[in-house]
């Protein structure tokens, strides 16, 4: 399937690091890649759990705006948690529901022993459909 692949200048150049940011299909899919909360050099924020969350929304949704799109085109979610529990499940949660209200996409959230980079908590990435 032909694609596209980009790297918006509204969001840190992940090269160095070994991915990309977006996958467009010249048909319906986009794929984001992992968000988290970082700099503008990709640096992990040293931020609480629930901060790393609102930012890493916050960069798919910078994400989804580089290619026309908005959170209303996510039809899947990929949550990672280091040291997931109930509490954190809640806060995802609470986060969801701001972008999505009652009606979130699916979503698949899995508790990790780690993520890419020290200090990340919080990791998402996302399946949007074009309309």
């Amino acid at each position: 399937m032909p694609h596209t692949i980009l790297n918006p200048d509204t969001l840190h150049d992940p090269t160095p690091f070994g991915y990309s940011h977006i996958a467009a299909t010249r048909g319906d899919l986009v794929v984001i890649a992992g968000q988290y909360a970082c700099d503008d050099s990709g640096r992990v924020l040293d931020a609480d759990f629930d901060t790393q969350v609102e930012v890493a929304f916050d960069r798919l949704g910078t994400a989804l705006s580089a290619v026309g799109l908005d959170y209303s085109h996510v039809v899947r979610l990929g949550t990672y948690i280091v040291d997931h529990d109930e509490s954190t499940l809640m806060v995802v949660g609470r986060h969801i529901a701001r972008h999505w209200g009652t009606k979130p996409p699916t979503q698949t959230l899995l508790g990790v022993a780690g993520l890419a980079l020290p200090g990340m908590r919080f990791e998402v990435d996302a399946l949007a459909v074009r309309p």
